[in-house]
């Protein structure tokens, strides 16, 4: 693949992916929608079939989805002697750019997606927080402290079973990933709403702040920094382990 076709494909799977994702956050918390009050379990499926339906979109570039995976993915990699991405994509500062800089567009426009599609009942919506809600994670409690080992936890065990999964034998796929993100959100998304994803907390939270939707009051960017550090330093711990744990699985 070119570079062109990389930021594409990395474009268009996140794109689906945080439409998916916001758009079962939109039917469970807008008033008046068919899935409201579905439940948080609800929300955890139809986030893991977002990414279910992002990874097959995206599977030439290795379907990041993810600054975390990207940069996991690439001290994965390099710790294993292996210099590309994909054949004929190095692994450098400019291609690890590319492949964020595609997932944050690719997330803004997924987000601005599901505005469109749930425009009136955005309208109709009361809440500030519901609609806010719907683009960006927020803690439970607020202690910026835990609320980051939260989010670094949950994308630890993202990034390190992912870089397991493609060192077994069967290498697994989709599916695998998707029941994984399932399962992060049921077990360890109370504290956060479970970001496990920069470009999935930053891009939508810029649609909200961009976006003209009536009512929508603040985009919190006090809380912003914490889904865009604790999933990064989640990611970076889980590729520095993964190589050894994985002599262990194979």
């Amino acid at each position: 693949m070119n570079l062109l076709e990389i930021f594409l494909s990395e474009f268009f799977g996140t794109a689906i992916l945080i439409l998916l994702g916001t758009g079962v956050v939109a039917n469970v918390a807008l008033k008046g929608t068919k899935g409201f009050s579905g439940g948080t379990l609800m929300v955890n499926f139809g986030w893991g079939l977002g990414v279910f339906a992002g990874v097959y979109v995206a599977f030439k570039s290795g379907a990041h989805l993810n600054p975390a995976v990207t940069v996991g993915v690439a001290i994965n990699k390099l710790l294993s002697g292996e210099q590309e991405f994909i054949p004929g994509v190095a692994i450098n500062g400019g291609t690890v750019a590319l492949y964020i800089s595609a997932q944050l567009l690719g997330a803004i426009v997924g987000a601005i997606l599901c505005w469109l599609a749930y425009k009136q009942h955005f309208d109709a919506e009361p809440a500030a927080g519901a609609k806010l809600g719907v683009f960006a994670t927020g803690p439970a409690i607020r202690n910026y402290g835990w609320n980051l080992v939260s989010e670094v936890i949950a994308t630890f065990v993202l990034v390190f079973v992912v870089l397991l999964f493609a060192g077994t034998p069967t290498a697994l796929g989709p599916l695998a990933v998707a029941l994984l993100v399932v399962g992060i959100g049921a077990s360890l998304g109370g504290p956060t709403g479970y970001a496990i994803n920069p470009a999935r907390d930053l891009g939508p939270r810029i649609a909200h702040a961009i976006l003209p939707i009536k009512g929508k009051g603040s985009s919190d960017w006090s809380y912003s920094w914490v889904p865009i550090v604790g999933p990064m330093l989640g990611g970076t711990i889980a590729a520095l382990l993964a190589p050894a744990v994985s002599l262990w699985v194979q």
